[in-house]
């Protein structure tokens, strides 16, 4: 029997070989094949797989493969997406259910980018299931909501000064070479604080990241932060180890996996706003000065790690120096010319 039905199958004759024995081995065969989802016999009625019982299991999946972001992922699940969708059959949603939720978390008062972080899970969750076999196949888009455009932040010259003065005085330990970071490198966050002396490469100085977010790169390093990282490794106990490692010896990462609070506490002596100067503000204050200084954009996403160069366009509507100073390139060549 196959869900309900029964499946005559010849497997074989007495006279090629096939024995009772042989029979019922390939029969347990196609029994595991069936309960493992991997069966080609006829696909009749099957039980539904409700959202919840998968959203269950892929954050039990992600807890055992080491999946990323599950900080984030496990309350927007547990709060968000399951409330919601617990009952749904995975297989029946539609765009309509999708849009829907989108519209009832919008009514709630959730940003755009809110939900479409949401929404992003959503689609993290069937593609994992499709990929190990959960469901079939995705049952539908998952259309995110348009996003305005958010104002790019970045640190001044005197800004910078003070946050680096505030960073040496605080009493965490390696908030100093975390802001060095963030200000030679353009490095996210986690990238920083999950880097390890024996990923670089002293002499190409380059630092490998295996996971970072648009994929592993070799991240270049500046000889001001090279020298820097030389002098602390000379210092630590373990020289091939986390940059950052964890201040707590129950830390199951082995290293710092947030640095905020450390952060922010130096943004405030800095005389600096922390509702608006965040760890990520580095990133843009480096990659905007890359781009005044004329660096090729394609260069510049080599070194930010962005996925596409319309990411990094972005950041060229922050200061158009370099944009002026072209457009008067032009006009002189355009009077050469006239003359």
């Amino acid at each position: 029997m196959h869900h309900r039905k029964r499946i005559h199958l010849v497997l074989g004759l007495t006279s090629e070989g096939w024995t009772i024995k042989k029979c019922e081995a390939c029969i347990e065969a196609l029994k595991a094949d069936i309960l493992f989802g991997t069966s080609a016999l006829p696909v009749g009625r099957k039980t539904q797989v409700r959202f919840g019982e998968l959203a269950d299991w892929y954050l039990l999946e992600m807890e055992a493969t080491n999946g990323k972001n599950l900080t984030s992922k496990r309350p927007q699940i547990n709060r968000r997406l399951k409330p919601y969708l617990t009952d749904q059959c995975v297989e029946a949603l539609t765009e309509e259910h999708v849009g829907r939720y989108s519209r009832s978390r919008l009514d709630e008062g959730a940003s755009p980018a809110t939900v479409n972080r949401e929404l992003a899970t959503l689609s993290h969750i069937i593609s994992t299931a499709v990929r190990r076999k959960r469901i079939p196949k995705v049952p539908c888009r998952i259309p995110k909501l348009d996003e305005p455009q958010g104002r790019i932040v970045t640190l001044q010259g005197d800004q910078i000064v003070a946050l680096r003065r505030a960073a040496i005085q605080d009493p965490h330990p390696d908030l100093w070479l975390f802001v060095e970071f963030g200000l030679n490198t353009a490095m996210r966050h986690s990238e920083i604080t999950s880097a390890r002396f024996d990923q670089i490469d002293w002499t190409t100085q380059r630092l490998f990241i295996p996971d970072a977010k648009a994929g592993m790169r070799h991240q270049p390093l500046t000889n001001d932060l090279l020298a820097v990282l030389k002098r602390v490794r000379g210092e630590r106990d373990d020289p091939e180890g986390w940059i950052f490692p964890a201040r707590h010896s129950r830390s199951k990462s082995m290293h710092t996996v947030k640095i905020s609070k450390a952060f922010q506490r130096a943004v405030i002596a800095a005389g600096l706003n922390p509702k608006v100067i965040t760890p990520h503000v580095m990133r843009h204050t480096a990659i905007t000065r890359l781009i005044e200084q004329g660096v090729p954009l394609a260069t510049v996403q080599q070194i930010s790690g962005h996925k596409t160069i319309q990411m990094v366009l972005r950041y060229t509507h922050v200061s158009n120096a370099h944009v002026d100073e072209a457009m008067r390139a032009l006009e002189r060549t355009l009077r050469q010319n006239a003359a």
